[in-house]
């Protein structure tokens, strides 16, 4: 009698998830443009600064209607490394790394982040990956080098490229980090957390930023503000839906979708060119990607109980 409305429900929570996916890959993408048209008016630290208030700002007007609890006592230490580590620590670092590596180079230099996910999601939620998705990471790192290494930038050898590994590498701890407190606070609590407690940090760089937001160009503003309210909180949101949903590994993939829409949105708005090679790495990413979300679509079918995920309620 209920296989309509269980039916229903399940085809609701898919669109969610499918919608969430769809908001924090374009978003995501278009940040990296989005940094260099604000370093052109804004040093990093004060650009992270800027785009964190604003952020800040637009989820303190969300959150009351919302119904956002105050965050259990011993919770918060972990959602304070939360911001420091996934929000001011790789927003700072990706800043920083962007003054001398273009949008897409740092958009494929970010989606190692996968690699060093699933090393993590295995030592420490204990998740299990095929053999096949271990192949599927593999190849769709190497559609990584192949851009990397036939785009002219040598990446390798620019200093700057290690802070935007870095950031790869903070985000890989944020994901980790995200997906066990998800077993207790619903997606926008957990992202008006870490937004706040990253923007707490940030205001270490107050001294200055008067002066830096004056003497800015209105491109640059509007710029980092775009960053705060769409790749910073939206898609920040939208991330934690997806991660609620899904295996930390196999969320983590679908990252690798990020490089192929971030040439093409920095080739529409900053006029950066978009090779062969970018078009040929890009396949190999997503083909990986593909091969990974197979194994484990078979790994949850041998065993369904061990990928049951928690319920979560759509946000609206």
């Amino acid at each position: 009698m209920n296989s309509p409305q269980l039916s229903n429900s399940a085809g609701a929570k898919n669109v969610v998830l499918a919608l969430s996916i769809g908001v924090t890959l374009l978003l995501w993408a278009s940040a990296f443009a989005g940094i260099r048209v604000g370093l052109s008016g804004y040093a990093p630290q004060h650009l992270v600064l800027l785009r964190l208030l604003t952020a800040s700002v637009a989820l303190f007007f969300i959150a009351p209607f919302k119904r956002v609890r105050v965050p259990q006592l011993q919770d918060v230490p972990s959602l304070f490394v939360l911001g420091l580590t996934g929000i001011t620590g790789y927003n700072l670092a990706l800043s920083f790394g962007e003054t001398h590596v273009s949008s897409g180079t740092a958009s494929l230099l970010v989606n190692c982040a996968p690699v060093i996910t699933a090393v993590l999601a295995v030592l420490l939620l204990k998740e299990r990956i095929l053999l096949r998705g271990w192949i599927g990471l593999i190849v769709s790192l190497g559609g990584v080098a192949i851009i990397v290494t036939t785009s002219g930038n040598r990446v390798a050898f620019n200093p700057w490229a290690f802070l935007v590994l870095l950031a790869a590498a903070l985000q890989s701890i944020f994901v980790i980090l995200q997906k066990r407190l998800l077993a207790d606070y619903q997606p926008l609590e957990l992202t008006c957390y870490a937004i706040w407690s990253g923007t707490l940090v940030s205001l270490v760089f107050l001294p200055g930023f008067a002066t830096a937001c004056r003497e800015a160009s209105l491109q640059a503003t509007l710029a980092v503000i775009y960053l705060g309210i769409f790749p910073a909180a939206l898609a920040y949101l939208s991330w934690a839906v997806v991660l609620s949903r899904l295996p930390a590994t196999r969320a983590v993939s679908l990252l690798y979708a990020i490089p192929v829409l971030s040439f093409i949105i920095a080739w529409f708005w900053l006029h950066e060119s978009l090779q062969f090679s970018t078009v040929a790495g890009g396949t190999f990413a997503l083909a990986g990607v593909m091969l990974l979300n197979t194994a484990g679509r078979e790994k949850r079918n041998q065993n369904p109980a061990q990928f049951a995920q928690r319920p979560v309620e759509p946000v609206d």
